[in-house]
């Protein structure tokens, strides 16, 4: 169970984990987000792609605009505020863009390499730099900077006039948006292992909401204390690594469902009012998932995608033709689900079998996060930093 913590945030939580449980966590990589904690470890090669079937280009899409930025190799969140997506790179610079002509509103720099970022309600962006400090940002100047307790891998939530942030401990920190004087900490019981990877956390009308572990969250957003708890997977095997269980993002919300992902272990969808599992479902997969009020899509770890019933979680179809390919989240969009890979190729399939309609290329060196949309327009981000923003045509 969660407590709220009376001493100031910016002190080491209690429970900490050892600096051995620390130097683990460090281990714990996202390359297992392809394979699966247990082919990693037994040190299985992955199997090669099958070749990709020429371009079928059923749905006319086309680039509007594209920018250059500089490499990102951290658990990057881009968030879309209105017409503007912000993105941030590994030395800590944050840019704005306009999505639809591509010009940059904002860049301010956090000064440092992040380890999770980015926040923003379309005002104040927040990030986490690799020294543990959270820096917010408005235009191009720094508004402060808080140091946490430990380290954190996912995206802040900026909402409200506050900034939230889910630790790596399982700890969740509230900072006044405009000072980052602390407001409070929360502290739940930490774990042996963590992901690299960003987490859950999120705002469903007045419930701040926190993967903690295999459960879901609701917690009161100003006092930190709890309102609910539902568990979409629970730890199982003999050992650390058989028995992680965490919530990954992204998630999919839909009013006040929200359905997530439970790392190798299942997919669930859970009534973030009245704190209900609605359905839970076992699943393979280590990225997040997204939707709509009648399907929701996830990439399992052996790149085949899967689409479930959102009322039920029956299993709608799936389709093995991205199997063994790096897939990120994907994106729920019109007639399409789209997912990026480690080529840098952004595929777009048919929501109703999974079959492919279109093909869009980037520069190569993989999609670095979840595809998001803005207004019409969509936008991809690559490990070497580009920004390529596409259009039905």
């Amino acid at each position: 169970m969660m407590k709220k913590m009376h001493r100031p945030a910016s002190q080491a939580a209690a429970g900490r984990p050892s600096r051995r449980a620390w130097r683990a966590w460090q281990g714990l990589s996202a390359l297992a987000l392809a394979a699966g904690l247990a082919a990693c470890s037994s040190g299985s090669p992955r199997p090669k792609p099958a070749e990709l079937p020429p371009n079928a280009a059923l749905i006319g899409v086309g680039q509007v605009w594209s920018a250059k930025l500089s490499s990102v190799g951290f658990p990057l969140q881009a968030q879309v505020q209105g017409g503007q997506v912000t993105v941030a790179t590994d030395s800590g610079t944050v840019v704005t863009f306009d999505a639809a002509s591509g010009r940059e509103l904002a860049r301010a720099s956090a000064g440092a390499p992040l380890n999770a970022g980015v926040g923003s309600d379309g005002r104040v962006s927040a990030v986490v730099t690799r020294s543990n400090e959270v820096v917010a940002l408005e235009g191009a100047r720094e508004l402060w900077r808080h140091k946490l307790g430990t380290q954190s891998y996912t995206a802040p939530l900026v909402a409200g006039g506050r900034v939230f942030v889910l630790g790596a401990d399982r700890s969740l920190t509230a900072l006044d948006g405009a000072s980052g004087r602390p407001l409070w900490q929360a502290q739940s019981q930490a774990e042996p292992l963590v992901l690299r990877q960003a987490g859950v956390l999120l705002a469903v009308g007045n419930t701040l909401v926190a993967g903690l572990s295999g459960r879901l969250t609701g917690v009161d957003p100003d006092t930190g204390s709890v309102r609910w708890e539902v568990p979409v997977a629970v730890a199982r095997g003999t050992n650390d690594v058989e028995r992680l269980v965490d919530l990954v993002g992204p998630v999919s919300r839909q009013g006040d469902v929200v359905c997530v992902r439970a790392f190798q272990a299942s997919v669930g969808c859970v009534d973030a009012v009245s704190g209900q599992l609605r359905w839970s479902k076992p699943a393979q997969g280590g990225t997040g998932v997204h939707g709509d009020a009648e399907l929701l899509f996830g990439a399992e770890s052996d790149g085949k995608i899967v689409a479930w019933r959102a009322a039920s979680g029956d299993r709608a179809w799936d389709s093995a033709l991205l199997q063994w390919r790096q897939l990120t989240a994907p994106l729920a969009l019109g007639r399409s689900v789209i997912v990026g890979d480690e080529k840098g190729l952004v595929h777009m399939l048919s929501r109703q079998d999974g079959s492919p309609v279109n093909r869009l290329t980037t520069d190569g060196s993989g999609v670095a996060a979840a595809p998001v949309v803005a207004g019409n327009t969509l936008v991809v981000v690559t490990r070497a930093g580009g920004v390529y923003a596409f259009r039905p045509e």
